[in-house]
């Protein structure tokens, strides 16, 4: 049995090997005290979103199982063409009937060349399906590729101290402690 706080964490990248998901293992890493991350490798698998489609197909219902059971989520994602990439968001689309991401934990890392639009797009959809996000549970990371390598190593010191933030705030909001956080950065300086 563990006190370990379940992390369910998606990589928005259909890619096997991309910067979002070594950042994912490095957040797994880095966390491993506090967090016990499952990463979902199903997002490729998920059919085309269609309501009429009843009952939902096993993969989606595996998915929507995994997400009630974890304490907290972790997403990972790239911009694609200033935009969410289709299949997270293919993925989310089949959460809303169930409500699986209400209330849920989230933290919401684009990890990107630029990644902006693409952060306040997933963050709106999010917010709508009533995400429980704040500004230390979100990050936005340009130029990724040179701040963390192929071994899951943050080689960037700015960007490990905002990662370390960002675990200690989202275990604080799945315990529903706030209190005594940093004031988050501005992700979107004016």
């Amino acid at each position: 049995m563990t006190d370990k706080l379940k992390i369910l964490a998606i990589s928005g990248s259909t890619r096997k090997v991309s910067s979002n998901l070594h950042l994912i293992h490095a957040i797994a890493n880095l966390s491993a005290d506090i967090f016990q991350v499952e990463i979902f490798e199903g997002l490729t698998g998920l059919p085309h979103f269609n309501p009429d489609i009843e009952p939902a197909p096993q993969e989606v219902i595996a998915f929507r199982k995994l997400l009630n059971e974890a304490d907290g989520v972790l997403i990972c994602t790239p911009e694609y063409a200033i935009g969410v990439p289709g299949t997270l968001k293919n993925a989310i689309d089949w959460t809303v009937s169930d409500m699986n991401f209400s209330k849920k934990p989230v933290a919401l890392i684009t990890a990107s060349l630029s990644g902006a639009k693409g952060h306040q797009s997933l963050l709106g959809t999010l917010q709508i399906i009533e995400a429980r996000l704040t500004d230390h549970t979100q990050l936005l990371i340009s130029g990724i590729k040179v701040k963390v390598n192929d071994q899951a190593v943050i080689t960037d010191e700015v960007t490990l101290q905002q990662i370390q933030q960002l675990i200690t705030s989202l275990a604080a909001l799945i315990k529903g402690d706030l209190t005594g956080l940093l004031p988050a950065p501005s992700l979107f300086p004016a």
